[in-house]
């Protein structure tokens, strides 16, 4: 069984569109209606007739992350084998639907998600403030996530076994614009196997809601938090290898060059001296040192991105064992 939700806010017009498209290999379709003020999900009911629709009514307006959360939450309720999330504005297409439900149908990836920036000719047609937006937070991203092969990992069209939905913490997930991030970050603390889909977005011209340059701090705060976190889980709660000595060592050599070498810097200032060779290297050496091992913890945290399918080692019910 195959589950489609569709969180719903303003997109009266576009909505109905995206319903028809639909193909027959989705069984059931969640409408998650987001206290949208344009009731765009009753107008695309009083348009569609579609026995597989049913509708979740927000009271109040829960964002993105929210909405989709809640659409997760109804669609495990009917056991599905995967669970298929597209926005409703009409960007994704929904006759491509079966390219993210193959490879895990195939136990080939626990989580599939739409990648725009796999050609060049469709990176012409993006609106450039979102081209470099969204390169700038893909980068954050990679680093507090850990899927350093994820090319776009702001795009929200996804596709997720039940067995790892199941595994989630729906409740601790960030409701708003951070959701797509935050979701990839839980995803790895669980080490659930992500890929790629080649996929085409359609820009008709409508303003994003999300301004790159005003997330800017919001964005950088949150994927600092979710990195720490992540190193934390990964390098010291769950496993202790060379990695995190690498990391440790990393960190106490530069933390220390820099640190003498201001106060050095200060002090010959003040003095009207020149530092001597040794006391430049003294400052310079543990710089490098510690800097290369920073890149060899890099190089190793690339290397270590799940490559297991999660949901061929879980039980039926997608508990832990």
């Amino acid at each position: 069984m195959i589950c489609l939700i569709i969180p719903c806010y303003k997109t009266r017009d576009q909505l109905p569109e995206v319903l028809k498209q639909v193909g027959p290999e989705i069984d059931s379709i969640i409408l998650v209606d987001d206290a949208c003020p344009e009731n765009s999900v009753q107008h695309a009911m009083s348009i569609i007739a579609d026995s597989r629709i049913q509708v979740i009514q927000h009271q109040q307006n829960k964002g993105v992350g929210g909405a989709v959360c809640s659409g997760i939450k109804a669609a495990l309720k009917l056991n599905p084998k995967v669970i298929v999330r597209i926005d409703s504005d009409g960007q994704m297409n929904p006759r491509i639907i079966p390219r993210f439900i193959a490879p895990i149908i195939e136990g080939k990836a626990d989580f599939t998600k739409g990648n725009r920036f796999w050609s060049l000719t469709m990176l012409e047609q993006m609106p450039k403030i979102r081209l470099f937006g969204n390169a700038g937070l893909s980068f954050l991203s990679k680093l507090s996530t850990g899927y350093w092969s994820v090319m776009d990992p702001n795009n929200g069209f996804f596709a997720i076994h039940s067995h790892v939905a199941r595994r989630l913490e729906l409740d601790k997930l960030e409701q708003r614009y951070f959701f797509e991030s935050d979701l990839l970050f839980r995803l790895n603390t669980i080490r659930a196997l992500v890929i790629d889909i080649p996929m085409k977005a359609t820009y008709q011209g409508e303003p994003s809601s999300l301004n790159p340059i005003s997330s800017i701090g919001e964005f950088s705060r949150k994927h600092c938090r979710n990195l720490f976190k992540r190193l934390g889980y990964n390098y010291f709660l769950r496993d202790f290898n060379i990695a995190s000595i690498w990391m440790l060592s990393g960190i106490f050599l530069t933390g220390y060059g820099i640190v003498f070498g201001i106060i050095k810097w200060i002090q010959f200032s003040i003095s009207g001296e020149f530092a001597s060779n040794g006391t430049v290297m003294l400052s310079a050496l543990p710089i490098i040192l510690g800097f290369q091992l920073l890149l060899a913890t890099l190089q190793q945290d690339i290397a270590s991105e799940p490559r297991i399918p999660l949901h061929k080692v879980l039980p039926e019910n997608g508990d832990a064992p």
